[in-house]
């Protein structure tokens, strides 16, 4: 039987709790990371790979991957892509806009899961977002994971998410960085391609590999494969889904995938959970 990840129960699920954004900072042409505080108490303590309902009052709600560091309870950090109206008006929201946040909802990557053995995460553009918060756990107890790969792509370099900050990951000596972009542009001297061809490069222990995978479907799909053509076991390889999602707790089926509810029983899945329904189109 398949192994379903589990989530913390939470209080008052349908009650957004306010908090103020203060701090915005620009991540690419459409996406925009933003710093919330609570302006009361705060939401409980979020799991890597968790997201949460955020509503801009008078627009409209939509769910967003936490992204922030799951060592600080108090504060959420969230990276919003523009591709709406709702997106726009959370991604536009400047410092000192107050804005209703439900949550956090959903599976985690179950990061504790992967101690004693080697990290593997590859993100295909906005997907570095929810696996940033698994990868500064692990950073920050590193002493429990064995080797610690990053695999990135992107259309362009100018599409990376946290830039500065992967640039510091790439001269630990403790972590392993491997970029790729679609299309070159003049200064970019990195590989170029899907992020298949460094992830085929990646040096692996199969056996004793746990690999988390965010990014689009069809990304994911084929990087799954991959490693499972490798020999890692699919219960070992995570993928985090995307979908309509508009309660965060099961009960409306805006984003039923197959037998799944998205934001009940994921968005972190394990591979085997999916890898059938992930061949079916515009499902």
């Amino acid at each position: 039987m398949t192994e379903t990840l589990t989530r913390p129960a939470i209080r008052e699920p349908m009650l957004p709790t306010a908090y103020t954004v203060v701090d915005r900072a620009i991540e690419t042409g459409d996406s925009a990371t933003l710093t919330l505080a609570p302006v009361g108490r705060p939401l409980p303590r979020f799991l890597p790979g968790q997201f949460t309902m955020i509503n801009a009052p008078g627009v409209g709600e939509i769910a967003v991957s936490i992204s922030g560091d799951p060592r600080f309870e108090r504060i959420l950090v969230q990276t919003v892509r523009a591709v709406g109206a709702v997106s726009r008006a959370v991604h536009d929201a400047a410092t000192g806009t107050v804005l209703g946040v439900r949550g956090p909802f959903g599976t985690d990557w179950d990061l504790p899961s992967a101690a004693g053995a080697d990290l593997l995460l590859v993100a295909g553009g906005i997907g570095l977002a929810p696996l940033r918060p698994a990868l500064l756990g692990a950073l920050a107890d590193r002493t429990r994971y064995r080797r610690i790969t990053l695999v990135l792509g992107a259309r362009t370099p100018a599409e990376f998410l946290y830039r500065d900050e992967v640039r510091s990951w790439e001269r630990r000596p403790d972590l392993t960085v491997l970029s790729t972009v679609d299309h070159p542009v003049p200064g970019w001297h990195g590989p170029v391609g899907l992020v298949t061809a460094p992830l085929a490069a990646v040096d692996l222990d199969p056996a004793h590999t746990v690999a988390f995978l965010c990014g689009p479907e069809v990304m994911m799909r084929f990087s799954a494969d991959l490693l499972v053509d490798r020999g890692v076991p699919p219960e070992r390889v995570r993928l985090s889904l995307e979908r309509n999602m508009k309660c965060g707790i099961g009960s409306c089926g805006h984003c039923q995938f197959g037998p799944l509810l998205v934001c009940r029983d994921g968005p972190v899945v394990h591979y085997g959970q999916v890898a059938d329904l992930l061949t079916v189109r515009e499902l």
